[in-house]
């Protein structure tokens, strides 16, 4: 049996998930007459209490829409040093908007209000490039899935709307820190002013991202994503999974935290193991003591079981649990590292 823990983005539709898809009610979303991808925007729109919506074929596409959405070339965001906006999305801030990236060294993935207004530029000092947004990430994927305390967000805001910062929310596992802290989409949607949300990950759909905000953010938002080549045909039937999956998989979101909270506990428990980073959600990041074995000797042995993870750079190893992943898959990798 293959064991696929090197993402949330590994998982195949559901059976139910692909009868949506196969029954849709297609036309063609570049002239916007696609029924269903009309009917996901609208659901996603008001799910987050926002004007609009647009759904995109990828969550770095959304972001990126989003940052050239607030920012002119040559002005600078601030974001925590794990953000995936800088790390994962291929350089993507500074060649698709000529914007730079203040780092902040936050915890987990996460700063302060406090360092974020610490890192706003002056805006009379030419020298320096102009702020203009803040990105924030929940849940942090280089920060193990870590959530976000929403004061701490509301602080942020009220710094953002003190210096007249845009303010956007990375939200691509928004879904799993609803879950877990017990908080609402609608709760996020007065805070921001854009949200990308990933139905791709933890939601278990094949492809896709929606970007919600105002009405006249989302109508430039349909003209980046045109020069960005986002436009699709008869995406209906990939927006039909996302419908789907609104309505079935956001609550059985708390069967992947359980399943990582065990896996974490075990992991903690063995000798080979130097460190588990805290876990809140469903990614579980670890290192491996190197006196017992490497990193790559432990992934190895892994394979060799048919169990692939995934390694993060500087000894980290990374798990993430899914709608995949089964129970029985569950105790076999439980029995292999207990007995590795």
């Amino acid at each position: 049996m293959k064991i696929n823990l090197i993402s949330d983005t590994v998982t195949k539709p559901s059976p139910g998930m692909l009868e949506a898809m196969r029954s849709a009610d297609v036309g063609d979303d570049v002239f916007k007459a696609d029924p269903s991808v009309n009917k996901l925007e609208a659901k996603v729109a008001a799910l987050f209490n926002k004007e609009a919506a647009l759904y995109f074929p990828s969550g770095t596409m959304t972001n990126q829409t989003a940052i050239k959405l607030h920012t002119k070339p040559g002005d600078q965001l601030i974001c925590d040093k794990y953000a995936h906006v800088y790390n994962y999305e291929g350089g993507g801030v500074s060649f698709n908007s000529g914007v730079s990236c203040k780092l902040i060294d936050g915890h987990r993935g996460m700063m302060t209000s406090d360092q974020v207004e610490e890192g706003i530029n002056p805006p009379d000092f030419y020298h320096s490039p102009l702020t203009s947004l803040v990105c924030v990430e929940n849940t942090t994927n280089k920060g193990g899935g870590a959530c976000w305390d929403f004061s701490e967000l509301e602080r942020i805001k009220n710094v953002c709307e003190k210096h007249g910062l845009a303010y956007h929310l990375d939200g691509a596992r928004i879904w799993n820190a609803l879950v877990e802290k017990g908080e609402s989409a609608k709760q996020y949607g007065e805070l921001f002013d854009t949200i990308s949300v990933c139905l791709s990950k933890g939601l278990g759909c094949p492809v896709g991202s929606v970007l919600v905000g105002s009405e006249e953010s989302i109508e430039r938002a349909l003209r980046i994503r045109k020069i960005l080549g986002g436009g699709m045909r008869q995406s209906g039937y990939l927006a039909a999974a996302g419908i789907y999956a609104l309505d079935n998989h956001i609550e059985r979101l708390s069967e992947d935290h359980k399943k990582a909270g065990e896996i974490g506990l075990l992991l903690e428990s063995l000798p080979f193991i130097k460190k588990v980073e805290p876990l809140e959600t469903n990614i579980i990041i670890f290192e491996i003591d190197e006196n017992y074995l490497s990193a790559e000797d432990f992934i190895a042995k892994l394979e060799d079981k048919e169990i692939y993870i995934i390694g993060m750079g500087q000894g980290k190893l990374r798990m993430v649990t899914h709608m995949d992943y089964t129970d029985d898959m569950h105790e076999i990798l439980q029995k292999t590292l207990r007995t590795l």
